[in-house]
């Protein structure tokens, strides 16, 4: 194993000689992105209906730029009900060539906490390759961080995902997107993999942790990759199982932690309790629909979009004139190339994949902090949002409140959420955050939370004076969320719990605190 690290570091650090070479444009790469895809799925039955060929002889002979505006004009924006409603579920069925040529075998099942409703996402073998391709690249990345020692790419990688053992639906597999390319490891990686082939495919949650604690003390960690609720779930396991102060007690050469799918913030006092020294964090943007982004470098705000691997990006103005109040595409959007989009604003993602996605909405919102670099930050969802009287308050400004304020008052706070409510004749907003320190001051914890968002979001602070009368705070131990989680079958994996409840959803997650004793009948009642 020695000897496959010291090479792999001989790699690492030739490969970043290459990467610095002079690259194409981020347009350019996009254009020989969409050209590959639309070349791979012309003889689809979406292919054929939509016109690709002319759409490639648009980029290969068109004016310059020209082939974007005709792409638009052919091709409909989708969501996934509409996507699955009239292409997908023939797919998911057994049929070949539909949005992607031959019969697709995976499909990975999205949380759906969302909208309460289980996702199928097709998983093609191009995709399968894509996310390795990009995973590799991620590895490769390290090479600009000048501090690591040699013998680190030789230390173990821990993945913390789904169940490799997938579900056989006939015509096709499918489970959690990590549990599909957990199992189609390249065979050169299987010895630095852990936990390994056996406890990966535990799907019971609680006993796969178990199972990781009690091998912890064996496996020499250099990595860890997964989201952090259940990576700080698990290292506060091993600790206690060992009765140890930290982490590096017994993994004494963890130095990276490869973490995604949430902000950081939120958990980053709690989990650096648990550190004898600090790690190095590298943001990743891996999503059911593909591998989107990652951090490339040390110091980086934002995660730099993979252009030039499988995926072809627009981007919506997330505003009133594309989107409702309830977060829902409005008709006929205004999209955007990467080299159209400017920094700081806002916009909803849109994907063209290898897995036969085709202008598909993925629900993420992002911001470019660096848009010659192709580098952006996760602002929140299209439906995680509240703007009941306009306040336009995004989960950005949600995990910067709550980061801001639990320094101000000492808190570790790891989950939250907030939901809209009626207010007499207005609104108001009722925040439930997971607190388990005790003696805490509701009532300042809400003024100061209050007063954050005002300083953060100019509209909040408008609305606060007008039509959002109030802000109601419930304070909950961190393990009320984990057992709602748990009650909807998505402990550990890729599953995050959602930062904004909306709808029926509220009910549900009122009735199930009232039911596990957290809400008296009393407070079930009110906003």
């Amino acid at each position: 194993m020695a000897l496959v690290g010291s090479l792999l570091k001989k790699g690492i650090l030739f490969s970043n000689i290459v990467a610095n070479r002079k690259k194409a444009s981020l347009h350019q790469q996009q254009k020989k992105t969409l050209a590959k895809l639309l070349a791979k799925a012309r003889y689809t039955e979406f292919g054929e209906k939509f016109n690709f060929d002319e759409l490639l002889s648009a980029i290969l002979f068109g004016e310059k730029g020209a082939f974007y505006e005709q792409y638009k004009k052919s091709v409909p924006v989708y969501d996934y009900n509409k996507i699955f409603q009239e292409w997908w579920h023939r797919s998911l069925d057994g049929e070949k060539d539909i949005c992607w040529p031959g019969q697709i075998k995976y499909y990975a099942l999205s949380s759906g906490t969302s909208e309460a409703a289980t996702k199928h996402i097709p998983v093609t073998k191009a995709m399968s390759k894509a996310i390795q391709k990009t995973s590799i690249r991620q590895i490769l990345s390290l090479g600009h961080y000048k501090d690591l020692p040699n013998d680190l790419y030789e230390k173990g990688f821990l993945m913390l995902g789904g169940s490799t053992n997938l579900s056989n639906q006939d015509s096709h597999f499918e489970g959690d997107l990590s549990g599909i390319t957990a199992k189609q490891i390249p065979y050169w990686f299987r010895p630095y993999y852990k936990p390994g082939e056996k406890i990966a495919a535990q799907k019971d949650w609680g006993i796969k942790l178990e199972e990781i604690t009690k091998q912890a003390h064996e496996w020499d960690i250099g990595f860890i990759v997964g989201v952090p609720a259940w990576i700080q779930l698990l290292m506060e396991k091993i600790i206690a199982h060992y009765n140890v102060k930290t982490i590096h007690d017994i993994w004494p050469n963890l130095q990276v932690f490869a973490h995604g799918g949430v902000s950081f913030e939120p958990y980053r006092k709690g989990f650096e309790k648990l550190l004898a020294r600090p790690l190095i964090y590298i943001n990743t943007y891996l999503a059911s629909e593909g591998f989107i982004a990652y951090q490339t470098r040390p110091g980086a705000v934002g995660m730099e979009l993979v252009c030039d691997n499988g995926i072809f990006f627009e981007f919506i103005p997330f505003n009133e004139q594309n989107f409702d109040s309830e977060g829902t595409l409005l008709s006929d959007p205004e999209t955007l190339m990467v080299d159209q989009v400017e920094e700081g604003k806002e916009y909803a993602l849109l994907l063209s994949t290898c897995s036969g996605a085709w202008r598909y909405l993925i629900g993420d919102t992002v911001k470019f902090v660096d848009k010659q670099r192709g580098e952006i930050a996760i602002t929140g969802r299209t439906k995680h949002y509240l703007s009941l009287c306009g306040e336009h308050l995004s989960v950005d400004n949600m995990n910067k409140a709550i980061d801001l304020v639990s320094d101000e008052m000492g808190l570790t706070v790891k989950e939250f959420t907030v939901c809209g409510v009626p207010h007499e004749s207005l609104f108001a907003h009722h925040w439930y955050i997971g607190v388990d320190e005790s003696n805490i001051d509701t009532e300042v914890l809400k003024n100061k939370l209050d007063a954050r968002l005002s300083e953060l979001n100019d509209d909040y602070a408008v609305e606060r004076k007008h039509a959002l009368k109030e802000i109601f705070v419930t304070v909950l131990p961190n393990k009320a969320f984990y057992g709602w989680m748990e009650s909807k079958g998505k402990m550990g994996g890729q599953h995050k719990f959602p930062r904004v409840f909306k709808n029926f959803l509220m009910d549900d997650w009122k009735t199930y605190l009232n039911k596990n004793g957290y809400l008296s009948d009393s407070e079930l009642l009110k906003p």
